[in-house]
């Protein structure tokens, strides 16, 4: 994510985010994930937001890079959570063959669609052969900012499963729903876990 707008949101309310996503336990997406990984795996949580879900892969024995955009998320992880988070964009994945998983909880869909091929491109190449991948997007059309300005690129299912295919993921599993969000809006979303 590189929208200035959308980044100062996140820094301006990381408490109010972390107050509204935290929970003790891993939700179903979370324990689908970790019970997709290998004993020990390495994970990339990519957005990792408060740190919440990459601290409760920590608990069960994974290895976590923790990246944010936001300044004030990756303080609120390493601050809550001991993580060692680092502040990077969806431009800074590079290398090949590091992690295990891929997590992009709801973080994917905040950049622009003309760039997702090649962030889609870049993941697959740092997975590892047969890595699981998780991302979590808002169903819907084109792009616009929410009711808090922060930027949005919306999919339809067909859409995002081609732009996975295209890019060499094997989707597995697909469940959609829908939640209220930071702006306190309901929105349609979808979570697809593929293998890479």
């Amino acid at each position: 994510m590189s929208d200035e707008e959308t980044i100062s949101v996140y820094d301006a309310q990381a408490e109010k985010y972390a107050n509204l996503v935290s929970r003790d336990t891993p939700d179903q997406d979370l324990q689908a994930f970790i019970d997709a990984m290998p004993d020990g795996g390495f994970a990339l949580d990519l957005g990792c937001g408060p740190g919440n879900s990459a601290a409760m892969m920590q608990d069960v024995g994974l290895r976590v890079a923790a990246t944010d955009a936001s300044a004030a998320m990756v303080k609120l992880a390493r601050d809550k959570f001991e993580l060692d988070a680092t502040q990077a964009t969806f431009d800074d994945i590079t290398g090949s063959d590091i992690y295990d998983g891929v997590w992009a909880n709801f973080s994917l869909l905040h950049a622009p669609k003309a760039n997702m091929p090649r962030h889609l491109d870049a993941i697959k190449t740092a997975l590892k052969p047969g890595g699981i991948f998780h991302i979590g997007m808002k169903l819907g059309t084109d792009s616009a900012r929410d009711r808090i300005g922060r930027m949005y690129s919306y999919y339809s299912e067909d859409e995002l499963k081609g732009l996975l295919k295209n890019a060499g993921f094997t989707p597995r599993s697909t469940r959609k729903s829908k939640d209220k969000g930071l702006d306190g809006t309901m929105a349609d979303y979808i979570i697809v876990l593929s293998n890479g």
